[in-house]
């Protein structure tokens, strides 16, 4: 019988088979800094559709699955991460996309609940908070929420709408603003900043 240790498993040998995937919570990427293994041929497109090998990921349970071992670091590079292995993926806007928006209660004790096209619930907050970038060109707005770490989620068009409809003015630092309050706190949904 040998001492060893056995290898580490390949992050793409060691997903479950078929039937075997249940919604698990993002694993401590933070804590694991194993070398680049290398570019991985998967995206995730501006609309939140994952592909591999240039073929979109059908299973929902398997692109949850990725997205839990999924950070972004400081050289704005997005990689799949466990212990052992980092793999670096294109993402062409952001890694997840707010598709649907529940409210509950009302003013300014009103709370906003977005949902991702992965099934993540994210309450309006201060740790999730929402911003707009306006386009430079166009002014076309792109609103963001914070979904966790640094990871953020695009605001679909229509929830979007959604929010314009719910938005106010209150003043911000001395400055009237348009947003809409969560949580208790008031978030901006202009792009003035």
């Amino acid at each position: 019988m040998s001492d060893r240790a056995p290898p580490p498993q390949s992050l793409l040998n060691s997903l479950p088979q078929r039937g075997e995937l249940q919604r698990r919570e993002p694993a401590p990427v933070h804590l694991w800094n194993p070398p680049l293994s290398g570019e991985m041929d998967m995206r995730i497109a501006r609309d939140g559709t994952w592909y591999h090998e240039g073929e979109p990921i059908r299973r929902l349970a398997l692109a949850q699955l990725f997205s839990t071992i999924l950070r972004l670091d400081q050289d704005a590079r997005y990689y799949l991460v466990t212990p052992v292995e980092r793999w670096a993926i294109q993402v062409d806007d952001a890694p997840f996309i707010a598709v649907r928006l529940s409210v509950s209660g009302e003013g300014e004790q009103q709370q906003l609940l977005f949902h991702t096209s992965l099934e993540d619930e994210v309450p309006l907050d201060d740790e999730h908070p929402l911003r707009v970038e306006l386009d430079p060109q166009s002014g076309e707005p792109s609103p963001y929420i914070r979904v966790r770490a640094n990871l953020d989620a695009l605001v679909s068009r229509t929830v979007f709408y959604e929010l314009a409809d719910l938005a106010v003015e209150a003043e911000v630092a001395g400055v009237q603003r348009i947003g809409v309050w969560s949580g208790g706190g008031f978030f901006p949904i202009d792009g003035a900043d």
